[in-house]
């Protein structure tokens, strides 16, 4: 292990006894924002000086056996634990250069998902609504709570559009790789003569913002429209103007809520959406500027990338970022949508690595 990296690691071991010490004090349960905060932390760097302890007991495990070899009787003894101990060093060492890898600090907010039909008329609908049920019933699994922020019905049942608002630990972490454009080939429910069809969605992942520091929005600047709600809902939906819809004017960017039947929530929600669609147009901006020199290995996000392809006559899905073919498209449509986020966040670990050995 090179020297900078053990000296990070000793240092991440002091500040554990210091996140440890101010769990311990009554004061801060005053503060439940700092105290989960400090608890998050303490949770993170435990978990890594956890791995680094491993790892010095191996390497003196290593330095015991090698001082064996000179004994004949435990000679075959000692080399069977050095081989032992090089072998899980090796992965200890692995482990804790990608647990240092610098992270995002949105990856542990709630996320907001968005889902649009594309090309392909009615299917890209329809299939707009099988991705929502894909998200739902992986959220479901990961024991996250959804909530429907806004929905656009089509005619056959799909999705024109569809934005969901996903609470639950690391939401946007998990569901960040998302963002692009998903293209489906398969026969359509209209279509009569059993021809494969090709459409596609577009997904956008956006973290929500965090109420210390949210974008300050000049009320000049926005237009507020209420409408009555549309679609299901009784009586009171058609009679009462609860609909809310914002306007950035300077970016043209809109955000509308008729989910809840309380005006004043709606208007609340779509500010919501709003601020994160305004810090996600920020971050593609930036990540732009960025990919003039280098480019992520998972892509940018951008609406315009084709990230992956369901292909059901086959029961294939392939992920073109980074050349992932899995068939077994039924679960994955049915939420299992697990070795794909795995193999995603391996990649743009093992991307992050290379950018830091290279610099290095």
């Amino acid at each position: 292990m090179k020297d900078a990296l053990r000296h990070q690691l000793q240092r991440l071991a002091m500040r554990l006894d210091e996140l440890d010490a101010l769990l311990s004090d009554p004061s801060l349960a005053n503060d439940m924002n700092r105290y989960r905060q400090v608890a998050r932390e303490q949770a993170d760097v435990a978990a890594v000086v956890q791995t680094f302890r491993r790892y010095e007991q191996r390497e003196s495990d290593l330095t015991a056996a090698q001082a064996m070899l000179v004994e004949p009787e435990f000679a075959d003894m000692a080399r069977e634990e050095i081989a032992a101990a090089a072998a899980e060093l090796e992965q200890l060492h692995l482990r804790l250069q990608t647990d240092l890898l610098p992270r995002d600090p949105d990856d542990g907010r709630p996320a907001f998902l968005e889902i649009r039909a594309g090309t392909g008329g009615e299917e890209s609908a329809l299939f707009a609504a099988d991705l929502a049920r894909m998200y739902l019933r992986y959220c479901e699994r990961r024991g996250w709570r959804t909530e429907v922020m806004s929905e656009s019905a089509s005619d056959l049942g799909g999705y024109k559009e569809l934005v969901l608002r996903v609470e639950g630990d690391g939401a946007y972490g998990q569901l960040k790789f998302e963002s692009g454009g998903h293209r489906v080939q398969r026969v359509p429910q209209t279509e009569a003569q059993g021809r494969i069809h090709t459409s596609a969605c577009t997904v956008a992942v956006m973290p929500e913002p965090d109420e210390q520091a949210e974008i300050t929005l000049d009320p000049a600047e926005l237009r507020i429209d209420t409408f009555r709600a549309s679609g299901a809902g009784g009586q009171h939906v058609n009679k009462t103007d609860s609909a809310i819809r914002i306007t950035h004017l300077p970016t043209g960017i809109v955000a509308e809520c008729q989910d809840d039947r309380s005006q004043h929530r709606n208007k609340a929600k779509a500010m919501a959406v709003l601020l994160a669609r305004l810090r996600d147009r920020e971050r593609s901006e930036r990540e732009a500027r960025e990919a003039a020199t280098r480019r992520s290995l998972v892509g940018s996000g951008d609406r315009s990338d084709r990230i992956r392809t369901y292909n059901f006559p086959q029961g294939r899905l392939t992920d073109h970022r980074i050349n992932l073919t899995l068939y077994k498209l039924g679960q994955i449509m049915d939420g299992d949508l697990g070795d794909v986020i795995a193999a995603l966040q391996a990649a743009q670990a093992q991307d992050q690595l290379a950018a830091l050995e290279g610099a290095a």
